[in-house]
């Protein structure tokens, strides 16, 4: 998707992270999926190395224009912890071979508080960066546990100097540590962990974000628990200014639906608050509502089933 914004051209990729859950009968995960998008953030690098064989065949899977960025193995950042030695250039150069046959420009490494909060953070990455060639490579660094106001000087120094990406959450209202023609944003909202579904509003807001500096480039990698169909939502919003429906029915059909999923029984209005809350439904065609937002309406009491949660609300609205 490319948008043009005064003389500035901007590519604006939209994808999730990783395609195993993107389930299509008769079809390949990666092969669905690129129907839908085409970019990718590779998930599974981070946990394992896989063979080579493998990844030629992702490439040939996809179109010609499809992108990838790669996850550094964790063993790099978590286990040697950017260390400069023997192993931790093997692992980097084995990774750099990963991104070349994918066609990928972008390394993502997840550095972990242990490292990110360590008063030694700038020389491990000073030491590290100008010990590998990163070669037709930009690195993209996510600094978990450390905030961009609380980046020190000397780290953005640094990785302003090897033309690093700083990685940021834009639900989260995260902005990068310093200017850049690139923006990388891994999105897992505001929840616990993962557990979030942003609203038609905050995905207008993260996209303002996106839009608001001089980036040539973006990449939007979902990670909510409905990456797929969040991810979906904005591109669909790109491409038409509308927001599409998450369900098929409106109202508390729309609700019916949404609860019927996975619903426990019997459940508090508490319990119900803390599972199903953070879920969106059709409040109508153009409008979509939090769950909680309508289950805070409740009576406290124990509900038996979805049925008599929408029998209760409807006495309670109408």
């Amino acid at each position: 998707m490319k948008v043009n914004k005064g003389a500035i051209l901007k590519e604006y990729l939209i994808g999730a992270g990783g395609w195993a859950y993107f389930q299509v009968p008769g079809m390949h995960p990666l092969v669905a999926y690129s129907k839908a998008f085409n970019f990718v953030e590779v998930n599974s690098t981070f946990y394992q190395i896989p063979a080579l064989k493998d990844v030629e065949n992702w490439r040939r899977l996809v179109p010609p224009d499809f992108q990838f960025s790669v996850r550094a193995h964790r063993s790099l950042t978590h286990k040697l912890k950017l260390e400069s030695s023997t192993e931790a250039f093997r692992i980097f150069e084995v990774m750099k071979q990963i991104c070349g046959i994918l066609g990928a420009d972008i390394l993502h490494l997840q550095i972990p508080s242990s490292v990110s909060k360590s008063k030694v953070l700038n020389s491990k990455v000073n030491v590290f960066l100008d010990s590998v060639d990163f070669g037709k490579l930009r690195l993209v660094l996510e600094m978990r546990g450390l905030s961009a106001a609380k980046l020190p000087s000397d780290v953005v120094k640094t990785m302003q100097n090897h033309n690093v990406v700083h990685c940021v959450d834009l639900s989260k209202g995260e902005m990068p540590a310093y200017d850049s023609d690139m923006l990388y944003s891994k999105l897992f909202g505001k929840g616990y962990h993962n557990v979030y579904q942003p609203t038609d509003e905050e995905l207008v807001e993260i996209d303002k974000k996106a839009m608001s500096k001089a980036f040539q480039k973006i990449f939007m990698s979902f990670h909510f628990v409905r990456m797929y169909k969040d991810a979906a939502r904005l591109k669909i919003y790109k491409q038409t200014g509308k927001f599409p429906k998450v369900t098929r029915e409106t109202g508390l059909a729309s609700l019916d639906e949404v609860l019927s999923e996975d619903a426990k029984f019997p459940a508090s209005k508490e319990e119900l608050i803390e599972s199903q809350g953070w879920k969106l439904f059709d409040l109508t065609q153009d409008k979509r509502v939090l769950v909680r937002d309508y289950v805070r309406r409740l009576p406290e009491r124990t509900y038996n089933n979805v049925s008599d949660i929408i029998e209760t609300l409807r006495s309670v609205v109408e």
